[in-house]
């Protein structure tokens, strides 16, 4: 190499690839893997991650015993095309109660309530209420309180309120 392309390499950056496409079809794939993750999540409109129910001559038929454990049992029911979360548990004075999985106030932010001992905490606002007020208690960040009536051994629930709750979990 002569002495003046040696100098020149001294002061010229080495060329390099064009990582372009690669940065794009990687940050293509992210937003893919994402948009995933979100779906299976189930932040859309309920997406499937409750055991799925449908409604038979006007009413949704639960057994009883399946949900009689204290603990908060989940379902969704397809009403359209809007999947509608529900809640249902048996509170610690013995009855068996039912709400939307959505109250009035956080609906937008479609996240629902979880169960904490005898309580269920709306996810948006961490505001707390005791099963035993589900259904007697309306309104504000309360659970939207579903009819429902118990029959020998099955929970029923007219799909009448679940078609109404549906304005819960619609976009617009």
């Amino acid at each position: 190499m002569s002495q003046h392309k040696a100098k020149q390499a001294q002061f010229v950056q080495p060329q390099k690839k064009k990582n372009l496409p690669i940065i794009l079809g990687a940050a293509f794939g992210l937003v893919v893997v994402a948009m995933l993750g979100w779906n299976i999540l189930g932040s859309g409109n309920g997406s499937g991650k409750y055991p799925t129910v449908k409604a038979s001559q006007g009413q949704v038929s639960l057994q009883a015993s399946g949900i009689a454990d204290g603990r908060a049992h989940f379902f969704t029911y397809r009403s359209g095309d809007t999947d509608v979360n529900f809640l249902v548990v048996k509170s610690v004075d013995g009855q068996i109660r039912a709400a939307i999985d959505s109250c009035v106030v956080c609906f937008r932010g479609r996240m629902g309530y979880r169960q904490e001992g005898d309580y269920m905490v709306c996810n948006k606002c961490n505001q707390r209420f005791h099963t035993n007020l589900i259904n007697e208690v309306k309104g504000g960040c309360n659970p939207v309180p579903l009819a429902r009536t118990l029959v020998g051994d099955r929970l029923l629930i007219p799909e009448s309120e679940l078609i109404q709750g549906a304005a819960y979990f619609r976009l617009n």
